[in-house]
Order: structure tokens, then C-alpha cells, then sequence
């Protein structure tokens, strides 16, 4: 299975660097997990025209059979195992890549709303993007040790 997390901006606090390949590490054991920083867009913009240019990043990567997921704090919430089983099922479904999408500061353009209508939010609080990297990471690896039944969480 190959799931890639693509997102604007770059992590580049060190433990949350660290924290990320921790789990990128563990992540192999299930198939491939790959991340993908697209560029943040900088100069003096409107939010509308930063988010057009965005969504040009984000379908230069994007390949037709690809599963794509928006991380939106909109989106479904889910409690581990519920998010364990949406994963299963996403993995039975898709004929490529998982591609779970996190996007810049004003989030994801309206077209991007539209044609992906899966949606996830990790939580009702604010977060940076640097650190819901590492909180995806770790929910990820938690949704497939309990996938795989394996000894990681506890409920």
C-alpha cells in the first residue's frame, strides 16, 4: 500500500522532523509512506489567488488513480478505530496511492472542495502545519497496528 502525505510548506523543526521519521520508520513495515512538501506561495496576494496557485502545486503531483483525502477541519472525525476501519477501506477501494492532502494557511481552494469530497479533520483545535505532520504520522501508524492487530493501542 502507498500513502503519501502532501503538503504546503516544509517541517523543519528538528523534533518534529525526528518525531515524523520515527514513524516513517515504523510506517515501512505496512507498505510505502511518502511525503511530498509542495512550495509555500509568497509575495502579496489575495488569499483567493494564494489558494488557485496552491491547487496548481497540489495537481502537478496528483496522478488520475490516486485517492485523495483533504486533512480539513472540516472534514469527518474519526476515533482511532473508526479512522483504522475508513483506512481499511480506503486501501481495499483505491487503485493507487492514498494521498492525504494538507493545505496552506487559508486551506484548500473552493475546486479542490468540490471534486474531493473526502474529507478528514484531525481535530476541532487549530494546529501548525508543522505539527499535525507528526500527529497524522503517529495517528497513520496507530490505524494500522489496530488494522493489523497488533499491540500499540489500547482500548
Amino acid at each position: 500500500m502507498q500513502v503519501a502525505l502532501i503538503s504546503i510548506g516544509k517541517t523543519v523543526e528538528k523534533y518534529l522532523v525526528n518525531g515524523i521519521a520515527e514513524y516513517e520508520k515504523r510506517l515501512k513495515k505496512y507498505g510505502t509512506f511518502s511525503q511530498v512538501y509542495l512550495p509555500t506561495i509568497k509575495g502579496k496576494m489575495a488569499p483567493n489567488e494564494v489558494l488557485v496557485k496552491e491547487e496548481q502545486n497540489f495537481r502537478k503531483v496528483l496522478k488520475p488513480t490516486d485517492t485523495v483525502i483533504l486533512l480539513d477541519n472540516h472534514g469527518k472525525q474519526f476515533h482511532s478505530i473508526g479512522f483504522a476501519k475508513y483506512l481499511e477501506k480506503k486501501m481495499a477501494h483505491s487503485r493507487g496511492r492514498i494521498c492525504f492532502l494538507i493545505g496552506g494557511a487559508h486551506g484548500f481552494s473552493e475546486a479542490m472542495h468540490n471534486e474531493f469530497k473526502d474529507k478528514v479533520s484531525l481535530s476541532e483545535m487549530t494546529f501548525s502545519h508543522q505539527i499535525i505532520r507528526l500527529i497524522f504520522a503517529e495517528q497513520l501508524y496507530r490505524g494500522f497496528t489496530i488494522i493489523n492487530n497488533e499491540p500499540y493501542h489500547n482500548e
